[in-house]
C-alpha cells in the first residue's frame, strides 16, 4: 500500500442525461398538449367553416334539380272557355229560321218501313198479298175529279206503316180513282205501297225528302240505261231529258221510277194541278194504277197480280219483294 488513501470517484454531475428520464416524461406530456390543443384549434375552426357554410346554404337560394319527366298521359283536351261576344239581330233570326227549318223536317222526316216477310226467290204465283183494310169513302172530289181521301185515315196508315202521310194519301187516291175509272181492276193502295217501297223507299231512298208537295228533295233519278252491265241501253227522249238531264241516255225517274217510253203512255195528273209530273208522288201513283190494271188482269188471283206486277219489272226476285212488302203493310193496318 502506498498510504494513499483510494480515490474516490468523483462525484456524477446532474447533466442533461442524468436529467433525461425526467425531462424525456415532461416534454412528451408538453407535446401531447399542444397536440390536443392544435387538434382542439383545428375542430373549432372546422365548425366554423361548417357553421358558416350552412349559414350561406340558407342565404343562398336553392337550386332545383331538374325534374324527371313522367309519362305523358293521353286526357281528352279541354276547350279553352268559349268568349262572350255580342250577337247581333241578324244572326239570332238566322239561327231562329234555321232552327224551324229543322223542326219542320223533322216533323216530316220519313220513317221506315216495317219488317216485311222474307221474300222469295220466285214469283208467288199462287198467292196475292191480304187485302188492306177497305178505303174510307171519299170525303170530296178535288178538282179534275180528284177524290179526297180522310185525313185522319191517312194519319193513322202512316202511322201504323211509317210509310210517309203524302206517299199514302197518293198511294190512296190512285186506288179510288182507279177504281172508278176501271171498276173490273181490283187494285189496292198497299199494292201500290210495295212497289213505292221497293222502287224508293217512298220518295226517300238515299237521303231524299218527300215533301208535303210531292216531291222529293233532291229528285229521285236512277243510273244511265246505257247497256252497261245489267242494264238496258235506251236512248234519251228529249221531251222526258228535262226530268233527268241526260241528253244521250234515258234514266227512271222519280219515286215510282218510270221511264221516258212508259211515262209517255201512262204519264197522269194524280193531283189534278193540271201538270203529270213523275217526280210527283200523287201523279206517279196514279200512272203506275193505271199502267198496272191496262191488261185487265185479275189482280184477286195469286197469278193474276204476279203477272201484273211482272210487267212493271221483269224480275222474279222484284215481284216477291213486292209481295213481301205489300203484305206488311196490308198486316200492319189490319
Amino acid at each position: 500500500m502506498t498510504g494513499r488513501p483510494p480515490a474516490r470517484k468523483p462525484a456524477a454531475r446532474r447533466t442533461a442525461a442524468t436529467r433525461a428520464p425526467a425531462t424525456k416524461a415532461a416534454a412528451k406530456k408538453t407535446a401531447a398538449k399542444k397536440t390536443a390543443a392544435k387538434k382542439t384549434a383545428a375542430k373549432k375552426t372546422a365548425a366554423k367553416k361548417t357553421a358558416a357554410k350552412k349559414t350561406a346554404a340558407k342565404r343562398a337560394p336553392a337550386k332545383r334539380a331538374p325534374a324527371k319527366r313522367a309519362p305523358a298521359k293521353r286526357t281528352p283536351a279541354r276547350r279553352p272557355p268559349a268568349r262572350r261576344t255580342r250577337v247581333g239581330p241578324t244572326l239570332v233570326a238566322v239561327v231562329v229560321a234555321a232552327a224551324l227549318l229543322t223542326a219542320a223536317w223533322w216533323v216530316q222526316r220519313p220513317e221506315p218501313a216495317p219488317p216485311a216477310p222474307e221474300a222469295s226467290t220466285s214469283a208467288p204465283g199462287g198467292y196475292v198479298p191480304p187485302a188492306a183494310p177497305s178505303l174510307p169513302t171519299p170525303s170530296g172530289v178535288a178538282a179534275a175529279n180528284v177524290p179526297v181521301v180522310d185525313p185522319a185515315w191517312t194519319a193513322d196508315v202512316a202511322t201504323r206503316t211509317g210509310i210517309p202521310a203524302t206517299a199514302v194519301d197518293a198511294y190512296a187516291v190512285a186506288e179510288l180513282r182507279v177504281r172508278r175509272e176501271q171498276p173490273d181492276c181490283a187494285i189496292g193502295w198497299s199494292t201500290l205501297a210495295g212497289i213505292g217501297w221497293v222502287e224508293s223507299r217512298h220518295g226517300t231512298i238515299d237521303g231524299s225528302v218527300l215533301g208535303l208537295d210531292g216531291l222529293s228533295t233532291p229528285p229521285i233519278v236512277g243510273p244511265a240505261l246505257d247497256g252497261t252491265g245489267a242494264f238496258a241501253a235506251i236512248r234519251s227522249d228529249p221531251a222526258f231529258a228535262e226530268f233527268h238531264g241526260d241528253p244521250t241516255w234515258d234514266h227512271a225517274v222519280g219515286p215510282l221510277q218510270f221511264i221516258g217510253s212508259t211515262w209517255r203512255r201512262w204519264a197522269g195528273d194524280g193531283d189534278g194541278d193540271g201538270v203529270a209530273d213523275p217526280n210527283d208522288v200523287k201523279d206517279a201513283a196514279y200512272a203506275a194504277a193505271r199502267y198496272l190494271c191496262h191488261d185487265d188482269p185479275d189482280l184477286t188471283t195469286g197469278q193474276g197480280w204476279a203477272d201484273a206486277v211482272f210487267s212493271y219489272n221483269h224480275d222474279d226476285a222484284y215481284v216477291a219483294s213486292v209481295y213481301a212488302a205489300a203484305t206488311g203493310y196490308a198486316d200492319a193496318t189490319s
